[in-house]
């Protein structure tokens, strides 16, 4: 049963056998279906069905330059679309299933539609028990960008997906809050005589890929898009995972100034404030964490936002990280939030 063009509310599918096996149905019919990962949720689709992949640029308004993630079980699921580099099956031993995307060489077998043009794929093998379970029962490919209008902040809950999207995504699978909440760190291995490169900073850190490498990824900006190709990776944009309101970055030592008189504004810090910080009256508090620990920051940043950006505030300010560790996600994508990033 097709229900693309119903206006009916989406159907959560349960996080039970009975509903991995009827996503993995509807996927093998060529129907899109969000999913949880444990980043975030992401739009799924048959990875090889053009006419599948189309439906998800259409659903999201993602243009055709931004390339998509596939997802499958391990590097042998990818052994017939992509050529690995030796490093880039240290990275996928060493990761996956896990939030690390490689970009390696691609296969005539993907369309040039995943991929913006180029001759390079981006592959992950999500650890969500459910993601893992509907790629078992489907045996495809899924490309799987996140969940959510194109630029707008990305879904770490079922919930989020029904608001952004409404019957225009008539299947969504229940997986609950994901576990880590931001995007997977991007790494490019697809050139064996170049080091590589992070493309996107994530959950796995500079740190962790170093020590199975053996030395320091670079993470130079990439080339810039020309001629008939897209970017490299996606979440490379300046403008990305950035809420309606306007938002803008302070350092941990600095305070927000005063609102205009009756603004509605808010100050998302990392951690609870501690007596006797200063605070403006006239701006409303909200912290990621008790303690400042960042991977709790992580997993509830985007969820905090998209509540400010439905409560009506007329400003946001974000106070940033240390630039280390998950701190590099997290300011990269604050800075992309408020317009900022590197592209």
């Amino acid at each position: 049963m097709q229900r693309g063009d119903s206006t009916e509310p989406p159907s959560f599918l349960p996080p039970t056998p009975s509903g991995v096996t009827r996503a993995a149905e509807l996927l093998q019919a060529g129907e899109v279906v969000a999913l949880p990962t444990e980043t975030v949720y992401g739009l799924a689709a048959h990875a090889l069905n053009e006419n599948a992949v189309r439906q998800i640029f259409a659903i999201k308004g993602r243009p055709l330059i931004d390339p998509l993630i596939v997802h499958g079980l391990d590097a042998d699921f990818f052994a017939k679309l992509a050529h690995f580099t030796p490093m880039g099956h240290k990275l996928a031993e060493a990761f996956w299933p896990g939030p690390l995307t490689l970009v390696v060489r691609k296969t005539a077998a993907v369309p040039l539609l995943v991929t913006a043009g180029r001759d390079t794929v981006a592959l992950r093998a999500p650890a969500h028990p459910l993601m893992r379970a509907v790629l078992e029962a489907c045996r495809l490919p899924l490309a799987a960008p996140s969940a959510n209008p194109f630029g707008y902040i990305s879904p770490t809950r079922a919930e989020h997906v029904r608001a952004s999207f409404g019957a225009r995504v008539p299947w969504i699978l229940d997986g609950g809050a994901c576990e880590v909440g931001l995007e997977s760190t991007i790494v490019d291995v697809s050139d064996e005589n170049a080091p590589p490169r992070i493309l996107r900073p994530g959950p796995i850190t500079p740190e962790q890929l170093a020590k199975i490498l053996g030395c320091s990824a670079e993470t130079s900006a990439p080339k810039s898009t020309k001629g008939d190709v897209g970017l490299i990776a996606p979440g490379l944009l300046a403008r990305h995972y950035s809420p309606r309101t306007p938002l803008e970055l302070l350092a941990s030592s600095q305070i927000p100034k005063p609102p205009a008189k009756s603004q509605k504004a808010a100050w998302v810090r990392l951690q609870r404030p501690k007596t006797g910080d200063k605070t403006p009256q006239e701006v409303e508090t909200f912290w990621l964490s008790e303690d400042g620990d960042l991977a709790e920051a992580a997993r509830g940043l985007y969820d905090l936002l998209r509540r400010l950006d439905a409560a009506g505030y007329e400003k946001i300010w974000c106070e940033t990280a240390s630039e280390s560790g998950m701190g590099l996600a997290l300011n990269d994508r604050l800075r992309r939030a408020a317009g900022r990033g590197k592209s």
